[in-house]
């Protein structure tokens, strides 16, 4: 008996019957290295129409969809053809389109769409940002103590070190001297980033895939390199935990912008306090959920729900002293590899969706 062939990947669906249109389309399907299946209006999409991944819908069949009552579903885009016709947005609640987008001002939104689909790629990975409220803060040790973390837990994991001045997060994990890419070698990238590819080309340390910097000079990277980069990673992983500095330039600002949630780290102290609440007005426009990490003990008495209060941000938990951690980095062992440390029982319990816990076990 012959052997069964295995099955084809889906498509995305391409529906119009505007030639000019689906010469634009396909146009974009090359760029993004993926064969689409075409129909030219509703009834002869109607097969496809449940299975494929992404649909892509021109306005001129827009009529002939509302009529022809196929099943609602996500994924559906529908290219309008006149940035003034307000009804446009109508016609899509009518036909059920999550996005209305209009060429050639989407191209790069539709390659990235279709590269998704290319690429086989699910949700994108939850997306943190750590940073410091003041220098000294250690919110590279808690950037990596997260990532440890997480590999713990079987998710896949980035950390991507987003401050050149850093000193590198790779040193940090004891890989300094790890093959692989860094940023200097991504600084021309421009564009859709594979994610598979940029994951199998960067270090791997501790079950992290990493992302880190020379020890040359760093190079200035665009904000549009930034962002190929960290959205190619998002693409490939569970989880990327992204190392960003306290004085944002512009490509760390654009990787805020890309990040669920930020953690900005501030010791207990009054000066601590008022550094942090700077750095906190600055970031809090460009990440849409930032919270305190208070590390203690504090000499002045300030409380953890004191410091939070006064930068007016949630309190994700505070991070007690850890003995032997300072030695164990010496040694390149990433920080948060003792489980029972203070350390990796806060990111532990922040990444299980329990931060207020950590507060009260530190206590």
């Amino acid at each position: 008996m012959a052997a069964l062939s295995p099955p084809r990947p889906a498509r995305p669906l391409l529906v119009t019957g505007d030639p000019a249109l689906l010469d634009e389309l396909l146009r974009l399907c090359a760029v993004a290295g993926i064969e689409p299946e075409v129909q030219p209006d509703a009834g002869a999409a109607r097969a496809a129409w449940p299975g494929a991944p992404l649909v892509i819908v021109g306005d001129d069949v827009t009529p002939g969809l509302a009529r022809c009552g196929l099943p609602r579903r996500e994924d559906v885009v529908l290219i309008g053809d006149d940035l003034d016709d307000g009804d446009v947005w109508r016609r899509a609640v009518d036909v059920g389109a999550d996005h209305v987008v209009f060429l050639p001002d989407a191209e790069h939104w539709i390659v990235d769409r279709l590269g998704d689909v290319a690429e086989g790629t699910g949700p994108d990975a939850h997306t943190i940002a750590v940073l410091g409220g003041c220098g000294g803060s250690g919110a590279s040790t808690l950037a990596c103590a997260l990532g440890v973390a997480a590999v713990r837990t079987g998710l896949a994991t980035a950390l991507v070190d987003v401050d050149p001045l850093g000193g590198g997060l790779d040193v940090l994990l004891g890989g300094e001297d790890e093959s692989g890419l860094r940023w200097s070698d991504l600084a021309s990238a421009r564009g859709r980033i594979d994610g598979g590819a940029l994951s199998d080309a960067l270090p791997h340390l501790h079950g992290l895939t990493v992302l880190s910097w020379d020890r040359d000079r760093p190079p200035a990277i665009p904000p549009e390199t930034v962002r190929s980069v960290v959205r190619a990673v998002r693409r490939r992983h569970d989880v990327a935990v992204l190392d960003v500095p306290r004085h944002t330039d512009p490509g760390a600002a654009e990787a805020l912008r890309l990040c669920d949630t930020g953690l900005l780290v501030v010791p207990a102290e009054v000066r601590a306090l008022a550094a942090s609440a700077q750095v906190a007005g600055r970031v809090g426009s460009m990440v849409r959920d930032l919270r305190a990490v208070v590390r203690q003990p504090s000499s002045s008495g300030l409380t953890s729900e004191a410091v939070a209060r006064g930068l007016g941000l949630p309190l994700a938990g505070e991070l007690r002293p850890e003995a032997g951690l300072a030695a164990a980095t010496e040694r390149g062992d990433p920080p948060g590899l003792r489980t029972r440390g203070p350390l990796a029982r806060f990111c532990r319990d922040y990444l299980a969706g329990n931060p207020a816990g950590v507060a009260r076990e530190a206590a």
